[in-house]
């Protein structure tokens, strides 16, 4: 069924082209439209366009097949356009003309953008849950590696000296980061758009207000040109967010990788959590974290694919948009699938603690003994020079005793402030309010 269908038929050709993934892809948004057209029916009362019990009528039916829904028995059938179409659909069904009443005083265009705010925001709340899941199995290792030393690298050289703890603590304080990015794609998703209709309003005396408080929404998109704009930006904001968190689980995912090669063998991790070889009896492969590493390279292209499918459109919907739910639908499972992944196999990796008793890491502490010599009174280039010549001369020695002190360094991590920044940031999303008001909705 088309909502937009008269007195002639669609070549098939042309239409399977148009409704593409819509069907498959739609399933994702089902409940999400249920909640929608809840709060939609609830304002049209309010106004006068329902009566109160053909509200009631339709609350049920919706209750239904919201209930369906989450059984797995609500499919969108051949012939129909997309969810929206199949909801209509069912409800004209049982209910004859009140099931027509639902669509008044919106369009197609705000209703799936209502659904797609809804179920970016449910699926920003599942991603932020696994993020910090992630979060704390990182702190619990930085704490627990704390004094257990390793090298640290520049330009892919030995450079300083570092440890596990720091190691850790580094990809825990990034998430931190993300999580703001996370927070930033969430304020701006949770804005309500319903009522923008085609983009141009309604001649229909709507409450807006209304429904974004029944959405749950922390705001409304007022100008009703600027809503329709939504579609794509929120995508790109969201996308951007993806792309922050895939940065450092990939980068995790590299290090990983590097640090369990036999020529580091800083690192390892059971053998069930390794494949092996078709033909070399030997091998233990982190297929597991190169997997990691691909699917956030890949999830990193997102802002790009949605910037190409969006650049240069006037404003107003255009078709183009279908395609994004294709780009990042799968991105945002793969994601998801990335962070439970990582915080599992980060629960089983074992710790070399012996690392930097091999003669070939004695240069790491050679910026600890300039700084030793400038504690003395000499002056740092002196300093520098004086430890410079005794490594040109193979005459370099050096005390593995060392003292930093000053916040983020080896002695002092900050992992107590890296926690009050996460739950500062986690505070801000509110998810406890939204839940509430979708849960007053379904009563």
């Amino acid at each position: 069924m088309k909502l937009w269908q008269k007195d002639f038929t669609i070549n098939k050709a042309i239409e399977n082209f148009t409704v593409g993934k819509d069907r498959e892809l739609d399933l994702h948004l089902a409940k999400y439209d249920v909640q929608g057209s809840l709060a939609h029916i609830k304002m049209l009362e309010s106004i006068g366009l329902l009566k109160k019990e053909e509200l009631e009528i339709l609350q049920n039916e919706l209750k239904n097949i919201y209930q369906k829904i989450l059984n797995n028995n609500f499919e969108i059938e051949e012939g129909m356009e997309d969810v929206h179409s199949q909801i209509e659909f069912l409800l004209t069904k049982k209910l004859g003309d009140v099931g027509k009443k639902i669509h008044s005083g919106r369009s197609r265009n705000d209703q799936v953008l209502v659904d797609l705010r809804l179920f970016f925001r449910a699926e920003i709340h599942e991603t932020n849950q696994f993020v910090k899941v992630l979060f704390e199995k990182l702190q619990k290792a930085s704490n627990q590696y704390k004094d257990v030393l390793m090298p640290g690298y520049t330009h892919t050289q030995v450079a300083m000296v570092s440890s596990f703890g720091l190691w850790f603590g580094a990809f825990a304080e990034s998430l931190t980061d993300d999580m703001q990015m996370l927070l930033a794609a969430h304020k701006i998703n949770n804005q309500n758009p319903l009522g923008s209709a085609a983009g141009y309003g309604s001649s229909f005396p709507l409450n807006r207000t209304m429904t974004t408080e029944l959405l749950g929404f922390d705001n409304l998109n007022y100008n009703v040109v600027h809503a329709q704009m939504g579609r794509g930006k929120t995508e790109l904001m969201i996308s951007f967010a993806m792309a922050s968190i895939a940065n450092t689980l990939g980068k995790l995912a590299t290090d990983i990788c590097t640090f369990s090669n036999q020529n580091f063998d800083f690192i390892k991790s059971p053998k069930e959590f390794t494949t092996g070889s078709s033909i070399m009896p030997h091998k233990k492969n982190p297929d597991v974290f190169e997997l990691i590493r691909a699917k956030c390279n890949h999830i990193q292209t997102l802002p790009q694919q949605i910037m190409s499918i969006t650049q240069n459109l006037i404003s107003g919907y255009h078709r183009d948009f279908q395609l994004l739910k294709e780009a990042v639908f799968p991105a945002i499972e793969n994601l998801k699938d990335c962070l439970k992944i990582a915080t599992l196999a980060l629960e089983n990796i074992q710790v070399r603690t012996d690392i930097l008793e091999d003669k070939k890491y004695q240069y790491l502490y050679s910026v600890e003994e300039v700084n030793r010599l400038v504690l003395q009174g000499i002056p740092f280039r002196d300093a520098y020079k004086t430890i410079g010549m005794q490594i040109e001369n193979d005459n370099f020695s050096f005390d593995k005793n060392i003292n930093h002190t000053h916040e983020g360094s080896l002695g002092n991590l900050c992992n107590d402030k890296i926690q009050e920044k996460m739950n500062q940031v986690c505070n801000e999303f509110n998810f406890e309010k939204i839940n509430a008001h979708i849960a007053n909705l379904l009563i």
